[in-house]
């Protein structure tokens, strides 16, 4: 592989007009049909195999045009202290209210009033208005939104507090902003490690890039595909991840590279051949991450792991064939100021980060490596247990979907929902829908049954529909929807009716994604940390250090849950991190964690290890390997570290809590994987087993074909300078 990259380098090194007005042509090609394509609406959200799911479907099929699965908005009018809402001023500014919103849009598929649909409290106090929407949230146009909007406020200067809650409002987290904060980052970390603005940019430029293409081609194909408007998200976030980190690897070996006296060309096509096959090879794991989505059969779910994984795949073309050829147009700007005089000054053949390996003065990833090898033990110990010690609050895991509860009492909705849990209850806020697959009797024998359990606060009489057939019993809870007492009354209800009786509704359907999303780890983690093993056992040659790979990044990503238990589900340091309610944690975050994170995870073994591995084949014994991968990996995977931690923290601050929840997620397992499994426990691995980590079966030896990530077949060419390596061994 590594000598068909080599050429693939050269030639775009060579050709490097083409090449650019190649990528060019793709990324004006792709922005020109996304640009008229039709406007993207939301697929609609489905669990598969679900009860939940089962109910809606079934009120759909026997209650047409209800709009079963439609967006809901609730808007609440609370009277001043010693006032009721059955006041006739009051009473007249909730009937313009009504009147304003049925006429508001051709979305609606229905407005109640309080004072006919008993929607009053019974001290008087609050009263709520019901708007049912024929789609869901996410395909609301925006004049839909603002017409609910208008209507709240145009009853609020008439003496009611008024707030609008529900998912009507809800639409997707702006991340323009957060992702520009990253960038800016991310260039600030690249002009500090390259000393170098026009090397600095190259990696965000072709990440822009890259990310460009494969967000347009989403947006594209979105009616087509039916991907929806969420699917671009988790593409742009990744896209842009692996983007700067593929070109930053490979601009820091090509100037490795130039250090040893290579000429330009070769340089390049070195730098392709050995950082770029590490790049093929990380691609391809985080591209099984997120392919492995379909595992877990949501369809939502697919449709980003798919899109994401070709946004990957783009980085990583872009890494192989871009990146070589940009860097022929930055000629000498490649390098630092500092470094293109030294050249001129005769030193340039053994400059720069050849320097360090020639008796010069160690760097930081010289003297931590050092350190590791002298006390390794030590570090294995400390590393394991404070990351064990972060991970114990994930044995406490609760998983669900947080609701209007647990957002900023800045927001009109939570303050909705506060209104609401005030006046009505706090089981209010999520009531469930009990769908009856029979005639009157049954529904009437099953609304007996759930008056006979626990935990409910109010049952409304059956709604059968016009065939009969079928009736819809509503259940108001007594505690909170994200409750555990809440989800217990979901079980009890399934338990004690028949199997014509199913329960859904927000919260039900948040129980059954949990479920389902929990049933879905193990052989999630099983396929994906399987097929990784497999193919670092090919990139490696190696049986333990695939082991230790695994092993590490699993110990980094359930510390990495424990810490948003601890802050999210806890409340620890939410203060300082903006967690106004604590809840449960969003229930596709374990795999959605194990997906993304395994990815950058193995980014950072591949790229680090595999100059370890580079030096030991030819010819360094296993500690001064492990010297020599620090020596040149350690500064830039540092680098590539912070800036994945530095873009995953802008979206800390954010207001919506899911978006805030996967921010520090992300940035807290890149940190530990980076940093303390990837920096300290692999290189304490690797120095107890010594040569024995580098050992593979005979017979697997003999079966696995030979892909050359280190480079072999390079040693033999001719040409380039210092090509001919006599000390290359065989292992």
């Amino acid at each position: 592989m590594a000598t068909f990259l080599y050429k693939l380098g050269r030639t775009a090194f060579r050709r490097r007009r083409l090449v650019a007005l190649l990528w060019v042509a793709l990324l004006a090609l792709a922005g020109v049909g996304a640009a008229t394509a039709p406007t993207a609406t939301s697929s609609s959200f489905s669990i598969p195999g679900t009860e939940a799911q089962r109910a809606f479907d079934l009120l759909e099929e026997r209650f047409p045009g209800a709009g079963a699965d439609g967006a809901t908005a609730r808007v609440v009018f609370k009277a001043p202290e010693g006032e009721k809402m059955t006041d006739p001023a009051h009473k007249a500014v909730v009937e313009e209210t009504v009147a304003a919103l049925r006429s508001g849009s051709d979305q609606i598929v229905q407005v109640t009033d309080p004072y006919t649909a008993h929607a009053v409290s019974q001290d008087g106090s609050t009263a709520y208005v019901s708007v049912s929407y024929e789609v869901n949230a996410m395909e609301l146009t925006d004049e839909t939104r603002e017409a609910l909007t208008r209507a709240g406020l145009g009853a609020q200067g008439k003496g009611l507090t008024v707030e609008v809650g529900g998912d009507a409002l809800q639409t997707m987290p702006e991340q323009g902003a957060s992702e520009a904060i990253g960038i800016v980052l991310a260039g600030i970390v690249l002009v500090v490690t390259f000393g170098s603005l026009v090397a600095a940019g190259l990696p965000l430029l072709t990440a822009i890039i890259g990310v460009g293409i494969g967000v347009s081609s989403i947006t594209a194909l979105a009616n087509v595909l039916d991907l929806g408007t969420t699917t671009s998200t988790l593409a742009s976030m990744i896209g842009l991840a692996v983007g700067i980190d593929y070109a930053l690897f490979i601009v820091s070996r090509y100037r490795a590279e130039l250090a040893e006296g290579r000429t330009k060309e070769d340089a390049a096509g070195r730098a392709v051949g050995t950082a770029g096959s590490a790049v093929v090879f990380a691609g391809l794991t985080v591209v099984i991450a997120l392919v492995g989505l379909a595992v877990v059969n949501i369809p939502m779910l697919t449709k980003m792991g798919f899109a994401a994984a070709g946004t990957v795949v783009i980085a990583v073309l872009i890494a192989l064939t871009l990146i070589p050829a940009l860097l022929g147009f930055a000629g000498d700007k490649v390098v630092s100021r500092k470094q293109r005089k030294a050249a001129k000054g005769g030193e340039g053949a053994k400059g720069g980060e050849a320097a360090a390996g020639a008796g010069a003065k160690p760097n930081g990833g010289t003297r931590w490596a050092r350190f590791v090898i002298r006390r390794p033990l030590m570090v294995l110990i400390v590393g394991v247990l404070g990351l064990g010690a972060i991970a114990v609050p994930a044995a406490s895991l609760e998983m669900g979907l947080p609701d209007d509860g647990v957002k900023p009492t800045s927001t009109t909705e939570r303050r909705a929902y506060d209104a609401l849990s005030d006046g009505f209850g706090p089981g209010f806020n999520g009531p469930l829908l009990v769908v009856v697959d029979g005639d009157k009797a049954t529904a009437d024998r099953t609304v007996s049954t759930i008056k006979g359990l626990g935990g409910w606060a109010a049952v409304t009489p059956a709604t059968p529909n016009k065939a009969g057939d079928a009736a819809m019993i509503t259940v108001v809870p007594k505690d909170r929807p994200s409750s555990a007492a809440t989800e217990d009354l979901v079980h009890d209800i399934r338990d004690a009716t028949g199997d014509g009786v199913l329960v859904t509704g927000a919260t039900a359907m948040n129980i059954d994604f949990s479920q389902k999303m929990n049933d879905a780890l193990v052989p999630y983690l099983a396929l994906v940390v399987g097929l990784a093993f497999v193919l670092l056992t090919l990139v490696f040659r190696s049986v333990l250090v695939p082991l230790k790979a695994a092993l590490g990044f699993l110990l980094s990503v359930v510390a990495a849950l424990g810490a948003v238990v601890a802050v999210f589900q806890w409340g620890w340091l939410g203060g300082l991190f903006g967690v106004e309610q604590t809840g449960p944690i969003m229930s596709m975050m374990p795999i959605f964690m194990v997906g993304v994170v395994f990815g950058l995870a193995m980014d950072y073994e591949v790229f680090l290890v595999t100059r370890m591995r580079e030096a030991y084949v030819h010819g360094q014994r296993p500690g001064e390997a492990i010297v020599t991968g620090f020596r040149h990996s350690a500064r830039v995977v540092t680098a590539a570290a912070v800036i994945m931690i530095a873009v995953f923290s802008g979206f800390i601050g954010m207001d919506d809590q899911m978006v805030k929840m996967i921010g520090f997620g992300l940035a807290a397992a890149v940190l530990f994987d980076a940093f303390v499994v990837r920096m300290a426990i692999v290189p304490a691995v690797l120095a107890l087993l010594g040569r024995k980590a580098w050992w593979l079966p005979k017979w697997l030896d003999r079966i696995l074909p030979n892909v050359d990530v280190e480079g072999e077949g390079l040693a033999a060419s001719a040409d380039g300078p210092g090509a001919a390596r006599p000390d290359l061994v065989k292992v």
